[in-house]
């Protein structure tokens, strides 16, 4: 796996990889991530994911963080 990137964000990291004809856009936030994989023939070149990274996935990537934590959170309480 190759790292080709990082998209500088204030409330998670992202980092661009390239791994086995794909890309994928790893978002951390804490200890939770999320991760998209991208056939690499659907692009026409590295660039286009930063296109795709924008203000609008990243923002329902972080409501998305919210949920994955009170789903932990709430499946916790329950030990």
């Amino acid at each position: 796996m190759r790292i080709i990137g990082e998209i500088p964000n204030p409330d998670c990291k992202i980092t661009l990889f390239s791994w086995n004809n794909r890309y994928l856009i790893k978002l951390e936030q804490g200890l939770l991530e999320q991760t998209y994989k991208i056939n690499q023939f659907e692009l026409t070149s590295e660039n286009d994911l930063q296109k795709i990274v924008n203000a609008e996935f990243i923002n329902d990537a972080l409501t998305r963080f919210s949920a994955m934590a009170s789903t932990l959170q709430r499946s916790m309480e329950n030990l």
